[in-house]
């Protein structure tokens, strides 16, 4: 059912564009000055786009997409109505959107069909339910231009943000076979971030436009664009701190204390398992975090473990090294949900926070494996685990492993960087 859905929002989009672009080339621009202006402001906001999502926001280019609100919005311009119309709004967006991804596209690093199809209809979803009512009269029949105005405006962002995280959860749930519920939960949680933003920026910048002109566009656009810059600070400072806990973990492989890789194996196939069972941004990261670090433990050894295998260690030599190891980690700065996973990795799963679950069973089986992709490897070591499910692997993690692993799950997993 993921895969229709998702090209249902994707055809939709198309089709929606088409039908924009055709109707605006037939029957012409309304309002050119407006049109050019606000069409400028999205280009812009594409052209300082971010090249990754990051889970701050998922907005990539934040000012673009509150410039396509604003247009969206836009009743009047300087005190004079407007008549662009709902298919006008999308053709301009569309339009801007594709000129400011041309740099991007130029470096291989354009954005994703489901990203355009979502600004697409989203626009259209904020257009459709403004332009009519306005252009009309009717809305300003019912609340006026005062701040009723403001308040319906506001009401109607709302809507328009659960659309567009529904349409997220939708597609990022066919691209990554997650559950549903948890995806869109991650997005409604985005959307308090610098969705907020970018919903209340496109409010001002639509009446400051019906009261001061197109002059008011640049105006309010600072206060976003400077928030944009502080949010590509913040998500490189949190690259580089993912990338000083890689190089962290490998110490145990250069110390010859773990097989070469182990470490970002077990991370990559524990954050598979976490979104298939259905876990939120945060928990994964502190999951991330916590099977980099698993093994750190083993450092304080005098004598290694054979390939850095612990799954078959005595339960009080385990525990040992998992204590170690969470000592280790609250050493580093990590968060304290990080240390404890790691500390606890060795106990009784039935005692065990969900994190550790996963990493303790994903430790296991990559020990088991020995990083062979053979399938009768794979196959024996499931088997393994699932004879351990009485005391020492919670089954329902174990059963979304294999269901990860048949979907061929360490080539879906989004890689961890490497140290």
């Amino acid at each position: 059912m993921r895969a229709p859905a998702a090209w249902t929002v994707r055809g939709a989009a198309g089709v929606l564009t088409g039908a924009a672009l055709g109707h605006t080339l037939w029957n012409g621009v309304a309002e050119p000055g407006a049109a050019l202006a606000f069409a400028a402001l999205i280009t812009v906001g594409e052209l300082a786009r971010r090249d990754r999502r990051d889970p701050l926001g998922r907005h990539p280019a934040p000012l673009g997409s509150a410039g396509a609100l604003a247009y969206a919005l836009l009743g009047r311009s300087a005190g004079q109505p407007t008549h662009h119309g709902v298919l006008q709004t999308v053709a301009v967006v569309v339009a801007a959107v594709l000129v400011g991804i041309v740099p991007h596209i130029a470096r291989g690093r354009g954005p994703a069909l489901d990203h355009l199809s979502r600004r697409v209809l989203t626009v259209a979803f904020a257009a459709a339910c403004f332009q009519p009512l306005y252009n009309s009269g009717r809305l300003e029949q019912w609340v006026g231009q005062g701040p009723y105005l403001v308040g319906f405006l506001l009401f109607l962002l709302g809507l328009t943000a659960l659309c567009d995280a529904v349409l997220a959860a939708v597609l990022a749930g066919a691209r990554t076979g997650r559950p549903y519920g948890p995806v869109l939960r991650d997005e409604l949680r985005a959307q308090l971030g610098i969705g907020s933003a970018i919903c209340a920026t496109g409010v001002v910048m639509a009446l400051g436009t019906a009261v001061a002109g197109l002059w008011a566009l640049p105006v309010f656009s600072v206060p976003l664009l400077l928030t944009q810059l502080s949010f590509h600070r913040i998500t490189a400072v949190r690259t580089t701190y993912r990338q000083t806990i890689t190089s962290l973990a490998r110490a145990t492989e250069i110390a010859g204390c773990t097989r070469p890789g182990h470490s970002r194996r077990v991370a990559a196939l524990s954050c598979a398992v976490g979104r298939e069972l259905g876990l939120s941004e945060r928990e994964l990261t502190v999951l991330e975090y916590a099977a980099l670090m698993h093994d750190i433990g083993q450092l304080s050894l005098v004598d290694p473990v054979p390939d850095g295998a612990t799954a078959g260690l005595p339960d009080g030599e385990a525990r040992r090294i998992a204590e170690l190891g969470g000592e280790v980690a609250r050493q580093t700065g990590v968060p304290a949900e990080v240390a404890v996973v790691v500390e606890r990795q060795a106990d009784p799963y039935r005692e065990q926070p969900t994190a550790a679950r996963i990493v303790r069973t994903v430790n296991a089986y990559d020990d088991l494996v020995g990083g062979s992709r053979h399938p009768g490897g794979s196959l024996a070591a499931l088997e393994r685990l699932r004879l351990g499910t009485g005391h020492d692997y919670q089954p329902e993690v174990v059963e979304c492993l294999a269901r990860v692993l048949a979907r061929g799950g360490r080539d879906r997993v989004v890689p961890v960087p490497p140290g």
